[in-house]
């Protein structure tokens, strides 16, 4: 006996030191006994590759290392990219092939790779919460079934990215076939009661839109637009919450990364930018509370910036910066809103929107607060509403702040309404009173038109008096530019007579050259004489210009025994001031013809100053050192119908020129040997106002 029981032992220890040895990294199963949610995670070694650049082929020479930290049950914070690749060899222990389904949770983009008949990785599935799009049951791709023959060994690697600023729970678990089944089925029902919560709250923020839109269109409000714009981007934050199966998206399926670009963003545009947006235009804070209107106004702007920075740093990749951003926000704003909050409630009982306002806003801060306090997930104090759980009472606050937001708008719609009655009121009392005082202005009316018909009466009479006195005038006033039409028909002939003898002088000493050019000056001379004589104002550019043409015709005649200067003040505008036309020339010419025949002088010089003596007076000064004028008459031999009368038309013009313009022009002529015995020559001085 004792023999048969020692063989049976020899034999059984024989059988199981037959079977190969199994490494320590490796998993055995016997799927002969039911596998339900077994943690593999001390059969997973992990290896790092945080830039990216290995692939399958690189893992051959690679270590990897058990790193059970590396897992957590619940959502977890990330600060940055988690890149890894996961091994895990499995060996079946049973007679039978088996199916096992390999789960590690929900990941952003993972890549299975599974060896082929000669051993080889291939990648047999890439899947991911942003990488599986419209049509596709996503939630159902995060559980790999891994087939292992009756005493196979297979090797499996993963490649697991989680990029954005959460991740979910990360623990890797086998199940076989019925058990994966049922907890699919219990996922499922988990996320049920949390969609319809969201439902419900969709339901009501779209009655609360509509209602807006409805207040609206009757009485257009800039609050009532900026609660719609808040209203609609809760709608959008939600329903890209609203998921039917773990992680399946009911709504903006075909673009599950619309998620991320509008989180963070729609948590600053709804609870901070549009918030503070109808807070200033729904309590007229402008009107009202100066102060904190530019805080607020401010905070929108600065609101704005940063959501535009979060959805440029999403878009370059950087999730994590983008959540850092709104955690901060959060925390700095909520000392300075409660200041706000304890101001304004200072103020409930001069301004009973406040209430709504108030309570709306301490709705939401407190449940939120509350949720964060109470956070179930070991993710810290975090004020992001997906780390958040319980989720409840974040929707409770979202809409009780809805609700008396809404109610506030239609309670300011109510005041409106009896503001504008009230003011319709008034109106048709104060109509009655127009009525009343018009019939009495009536009657006062008929009184003073009687009193005024006989005032009429009189001021015709006395129109029309001051209507011939004003035809006398006018009638003057065209005599005097008939005369003035007149003088200067005198001076025309006058001054082509004067010219016409310097033309005759230089053709009788055969100096044909400067006869051609006098003449070219002379035509130019004559078109312009033409066209002043035309018009009773030129500008000094062009008085200017004209005196220059003819006083070197004049140099040349006199063989340049003779020279002259103009001089202008730098102050006066030529082109813009203006004189009378042709007023200067004929004392020029005088001061040319009666200046330059002074025996005591080799040559005659002649000088014309221009000069402003008062911003609206202009002063010409003609200065020769000729013989003067008491002697120039004592020496006139000429025949009375050859005497020159430029000088005399000159101031007949000017006194008509003041009659017609008060233009107030002065000519003042003076014979400097009058004032010094020794010196000899004539200075006129012209005062011309400039109107």
């Amino acid at each position: 006996m004792n023999r048969i029981l020692l063989t049976c032992l020899l034999f059984c220890c024989s059988l199981h030191f037959s079977q190969p040895a199994v490494a320590q990294d490796t998993l055995a199963i016997n799927f002969n006994a039911p596998v339900n949610g077994q943690d593999v995670r001390s059969y997973v070694s992990v290896f790092h590759d945080p830039a990216g650049k290995y692939k399958v082929k690189d893992l051959q020479n690679m270590t990897f290392k058990n790193d059970t930290p590396l897992f957590h049950p619940h959502k977890k914070v990330l600060h940055e990219v988690n890149n890894i690749w996961l091994k895990l060899t499995i060996r079946n222990t049973s007679e039978i092939d088996s199916l096992v389904y390999f789960f590690t949770g929900f990941h952003d983009d993972i890549e299975w790779y599974a060896p082929d008949n000669e051993g080889r990785q291939q990648l047999a599935m890439h899947t991911g919460m942003m990488i599986d799009r419209a049509n596709v049951d996503r939630w159902g791709h995060y559980s790999f079934p891994l087939h292992v023959g009756a005493g196979e060994t297979k090797t499996y690697y993963f490649h697991i990215i989680n990029r954005f600023y959460r991740e979910n729970a990360f623990m890797p678990v086998v199940y076989d076939p019925i058990h994966y089944a049922g907890f699919r089925h219990v996922e499922a029902d988990h996320y049920k009661s949390e969609v319809l919560v969201i439902q419900v709250l969709l339901g009501m923020l779209l009655v609360f839109l509509c209602v807006t839109v409805i207040n609206y269109t009757q009485l257009p409000d800039r609050s009532s637009l900026y609660f719609a714009g808040y209203i609609l981007g809760l709608i959008i934050f939600f329903a890209l919450r609203l998921e039917s199966k773990p992680y399946q998206l009911s709504f903006f399926y075909f673009c599950p990364m619309f998620k991320y670009y509008w989180d963070i963003p729609a948590m600053l545009f709804c609870f901070y930018f549009m918030y503070m947006l109808f807070g200033n235009m729904f309590l007229s804070l402008r009107e009202r509370f100066p102060l904190m209107e530019k805080c607020y106004r401010y905070g929108a702007i600065a609101t704005g910036i940063l959501i535009l920075v979060c959805i440029a740093l999403i878009a370059s990749g950087d999730y994590q910066t983008s959540a850092t951003i709104y955690t901060w926000m959060y925390f700095i704003t909520i000392i300075p809103i409660a200041i706000s909050f304890v101001a304004l409630a200072r103020r409930t009982r001069h301004h009973p929107l406040i209430r709504f306002f108030l309570f709306g806003s301490i709705s939401l801060l407190v449940l939120s607060v509350w949720a964060y306090v109470n956070n179930t997930q070991p993710v810290g104090f975090t004020p992001i509403p997906e780390l958040v759980s319980p989720y409840n009472i974040m929707v409770l606050g979202v809409l009780l702040q809805a609700l008396f937001f809404a109610a506030g708008l239609s309670y300011r719609n109510k005041l409106a309404h009896q503001e504008k009655t009230k003011t319709q009121e008034m109106l048709i009392k104060q109509l009655n009173k127009n009525k009343e005082l018009q019939r009495k202005l009536n009657e006062q009316l008929e009184e003073l038109v009687k009193e005024q018909t006989t005032e009429i009466l009189r001021k015709k009479l006395e129109l029309e008096e001051q209507r011939k006195l004003q035809l006398e005038v006018e009638y003057s006033k065209k005599l005097a530019e008939i005369e003035l039409k007149a003088i200067r028909a005198q001076i025309n002939p006058h001054f082509i007579f004067n010219c016409l003898n310097s033309i005759q002088l230089f053709v009788m000493q055969r100096d044909y050259e400067h006869a051609q050019k006098y003449l070219s000056d002379f035509s130019y001379l004559i078109r312009k004489t033409l066209d002043f004589s035309r018009r009773n104002f030129i500008t000094l550019s062009d008085e200017i210009t004209y005196l220059n043409t003819y006083l070197g015709l004049e140099k040349m005649r006199f063989e340049n025994k003779m020279s002259y200067e103009i001089v202008v003040d730098p102050v006066i505008a030529t082109a813009e001031l203006e004189v009378p036309a042709m007023l200067l020339q004929p004392y020029v010419e005088n001061a040319v013809k009666h200046g330059m025949t002074n025996e005591d002088h080799a040559s005659g010089l002649l000088a014309i100053h221009f000069n402003q003596v008062a911003s609206d007076m202009l002063e010409c000064v003609i200065e020769d050192n000729g013989i003067g004028i008491e002697r120039s008459r004592a020496l006139r031999s000429l025949p009375s119908h050859h005497q020159s009368s430029g000088m005399e038309i000159s101031l007949n013009r000017a006194e008509l020129l003041n009659k017609m313009y008060n233009t107030g022009i002065q000519i003042e002529i003076i014979d400097k040997s009058l004032k010094q015995a020794n010196d000899s020559g004539t200075i006129i001085r012209i005062l011309i106002p400039q109107l």
